[in-house]
């Protein structure tokens, strides 16, 4: 799978409430930074979006992509923002994806 899908099929998972999907999108070793918290592990990332996140009437909304390809880890930057079942923007988002082998193995999110 090219390392691009990977970081879209994310977004396409989270949206979609797909958490065996975004399970297997994730290294086992998946670290999430964001301004308010840091998840450490996919199992404990995947729970909280299946069971703690305060809105899962929300749409992930990608406006640019772009990759940086290292040795063995590629850096996916998206640009978009989270736009509500309504079609009212939440916020817009920064996230900056590190990408191996065995999966997104950690994200970095910025939000404004």
């Amino acid at each position: 799978m090219d390392r691009r899908d990977a970081v879209r099929y994310y977004y396409d998972a989270i949206d979609a409430g797909d958490y065996d999907r975004l399970r297997d999108l994730l290294a086992p070793g998946f670290v999430q930074r964001r301004p308010d918290r840091t998840f450490d592990g996919r199992d404990r990332f995947v729970q909280f979006m299946r069971e703690d996140r305060p809105r899962t009437d929300t749409e992930h909304v990608v406006e640019a992509v772009g990759v940086d390809d290292g040795d063995g880890v590629s850096t996916v930057f998206v640009e978009g923002r989270l736009r509500t079942a309504d079609g009212d923007d939440l916020f817009g988002f920064v996230d900056v994806h590190r990408v191996g082998d065995a999966g997104i193995e950690s994200l970095r999110t910025y939000t404004a």
